[in-house]
């Protein structure tokens, strides 16, 4: 399980075996301060934190996805039949089926990971290897299935040795990813990892600096937490991660685990 009796010590939790690394490059412009989301109802358990959510100022420079119109009445199928045989950038070279993405197209929790690894690339599905099987245990640990959310990534074809997606393939792929937000409109949105934190926020920090805490894309909300490959070389980090689901939990209204009684 992601978490022992979704109530347990970090120390509990079992250690899947170690995976590739998903590391992010900082390619994106500077900026300012990060916007953040606006208040909502703190949580009432003490192992999380109360979040901080003083204004601050929304980041400089055009965001990567100005141009991006919305298209009336989009839906899923018909942003995947303009994606069609995709062949706009290098990556489509050595892919083997186009990862497009899974799950309820009314979903109100959205999980974005970075770009399909080898198993994904056989598959046609995101996160169904080793990180993708703990991503399942943290959602499930939520009280939620795996159809009750979607989960897509920045790109939609596997990059050559599971590399970080270069720039040009993110600026050719992410209009799609904006287009399925903006048609399942979810309540929420959890990026996995640097990658799409740094694609969404269009910000150069660190995870470490950004996670945790809630911020505000397009009149979301949003959460960045670690990508469950890194939790897999890492698995004291599930004890964080844990922390943010649960802030997530709260914000969708789902019960919290029950503290232990000590005997």
């Amino acid at each position: 399980m992601f978490y022992k009796d979704r109530a347990g010590s970090a120390g509990s939790m079992t250690i899947p075996p170690a995976a590739a690394s998903h590391a992010a490059g900082a390619y994106l412009p500077e900026e300012s301060s990060l916007p953040k989301a606006k208040s909502s109802a703190q949580m009432p358990v003490a192992a999380v934190a109360p979040v901080r959510l003083a204004p601050v100022v929304a980041p400089s420079g055009p965001s990567l996805f100005e141009a991006v119109e919305k298209v009336k009445d989009d839906t899923l199928p018909r942003i995947r039949e303009d994606l069609g045989e995709c062949t706009r950038c290098k990556l489509h070279k050595g892919r083997n089926k186009i990862v497009f993405g899974d799950g309820s197209a009314k979903a109100e929790l959205v999980f974005i990971g970075e770009g399909p690894g080898a198993d994904e690339d056989a598959q046609g599905l995101p996160f169904v290897g080793r990180a993708g099987k703990l991503l399942t245990q943290m959602i499930d640990a939520m009280g939620l299935h795996r159809k009750d959310v979607y989960i897509c990534n920045v790109v939609k074809c596997r990059p050559p040795g599971n590399r970080a997606p270069e720039p040009d393939e993110v600026h050719e792929c992410s209009p799609f990813l904006l287009r399925q937000v903006d048609a399942i409109k979810p309540k929420v949105i959890v990026c996995l990892g640097a990658v799409a934190a740094k694609t969404l926020l269009q910000t150069t920090r660190g995870i470490s600096q950004i996670r945790g805490e809630w911020l505000e894309w397009r009149g979301r909300k949003l959460m960045v937490t670690y990508h469950p490959a890194y939790l897999l070389r890492n698995p004291p980090a599930k004890a964080d991660v844990w922390k943010d689901l649960q802030k997530v939990m709260v914000e969708l209204g789902l019960p919290l685990p029950k503290k232990k009684q000590s005997s």
